[in-house]
Parts: C-alpha cells; structure tokens; sequence
C-alpha cells in the first residue's frame, strides 16, 4: 500500500504559483529573465480584438508582427527606478522580454490590422474581411 502524505497547503502554494507566474519575471532555459504579460482576446461584429497588459512598457519598445497566419506579440520591458535620499541611495531595475502569438482566424484581414499602446495596454484590432453575398436571385419563368 503507498501512503501519500497530506498537504492542507497545497491548493494555497498552486494558486500562488499560478497568481505569481502571471506578475513575476522567469527564467527561461538560457537564464534570460521574461514576463507573459496578461491577455484578453474579444471577437466583434467587425473585428476580432486583442488587448495586452504592458505596464512600464514604451511603444517604440513593442513588436507587432504577422507571419504564416500568426500574429506575434513580443517586446522587451525596462524598467529602473531609482531613489536618491540624504541618508541612503536605492536603485531598482527589472528587464524581461516578452512574445506571445496567436493563430489568425480564416477570416481575419491582415492588410488592415491597427496596433495602439495608451496607458499600459496595448491594443490590436484585427478586421474581418467581408463576406461576399453570393446569392442569386433567379427569374421564374
């Protein structure tokens, strides 16, 4: 018989773990630090809308490509802050790259996808192509 040991805190260290690798940098294989910025997708009428959570992220440091059918997100985050007192100094610095990608549907216009950072989100807006009304109305004779 295998007697397993009982942990009352498992559940609490997996929601942890969970809630943490959303926020904190991690290390990939070759020790470069990264974060997986949060995501929320949306399908509209006209356009299917992808925003990103990049806080403390410039512009000009953002990527957006598409390739093969794919839309990649990727970019790098910087940030430093420093505090300078007259008793202490304290610097702060976190750098950690990024890259999501996302399979493009059948229907997505890849000619006209926009891209826009306000505020710490960015926002991609992916058009659907319209669909053509092959309908025929044929005269009864």
């Amino acid at each position: 018989m295998l007697v397993t040991r009982f942990d009352p805190f498992k559940t609490i260290k997996e929601i942890e773990n969970t809630i943490l690798s959303n926020y904190a940098p991690v290390a990939d294989d070759k020790g470069i630090t990264a974060f997986v910025p949060s995501v929320n997708t949306r399908e509209g009428e006209f356009a299917y809308h992808i925003e990103v959570d990049l806080p403390g992220v410039k512009k000009e440091d953002i990527k957006v490509d598409v390739k093969d059918n794919a839309l990649t997100i990727s970019g790098e985050r910087k940030f430093k802050n420093e505090t300078k007192e007259d008793d202490y100094y304290k610097i702060e610095s976190s750098y950690g790259k990024f890259s999501r990608t996302f399979t493009l549907p059948d229907d997505a216009d890849i000619e006209n996808i926009e891209a826009s950072s306000t505020d710490g989100v960015l926002e991609v807006v992916i058009p659907k192509l319209k669909k053509e009304d092959n309908t025929k109305t044929i005269e009864v004779k």
